[in-house]
C-alpha cells in the first residue's frame, strides 16, 4: 500500500491531482484501497496483468497522434488524406506497444529506468 501524499512527496506531483487519477483507476479496479493508518492504494491485479495502456486509458490518457479535425467529423479530405492514415498507423503502433508493457516491465526491467 501506498498513500496519495507519500507518492505525491516522491514524485513530486498535486496529491489532488494523484486522487484524480486514482479515483479512475480504482472505478476500473486496477487499483484498491483501504483507509485509515496503514491505509492507501495498492494493484488489485497481478503487476503482469496490467498493461501500461490500460492504465493510460483508465487514468483518462488516451494516445492519439492525430493532431487535426478529423475526430470532429468535419474533416471532408479524410479519405484522401496521407498525414491522417500514417498517423492512424503510427497510433495504432504506439497503442500496440504499450499494451505490451506490464507494470511488471515497467518496474523491473532497467531498459524502462531513468
Amino acid at each position: 500500500m501506498i498513500s496519495i501524499s507519500t507518492l505525491s512527496e516522491a514524485e513530486n506531483i498535486s496529491p489532488v491531482f494523484l486522487e484524480q487519477i486514482f479515483f479512475k483507476l480504482r472505478k476500473a479496479g486496477i487499483v484498491k484501497s483501504a483507509r485509515g493508518p496503514g491505509g492507501g492504494f495498492s494493484f488489485s491485479r497481478p503487476l503482469e496483468a496490467i498493461s501500461v495502456k490500460e492504465l493510460l486509458y483508465f487514468a483518462g490518457e488516451e494516445l492519439d497522434v492525430l493532431p487535426c479535425d478529423r475526430q470532429k467529423g468535419d474533416c471532408s479530405r479524410v479519405s484522401e488524406c496521407i498525414s491522417h492514415k500514417v498517423l492512424t498507423i503510427v497510433t495504432g503502433k504506439i497503442n500496440d506497444y504499450l499494451d505490451n508493457i506490464t507494470m511488471r516491465m515497467l518496474l523491473e526491467n532497467d531498459e524502462f529506468k531513468p
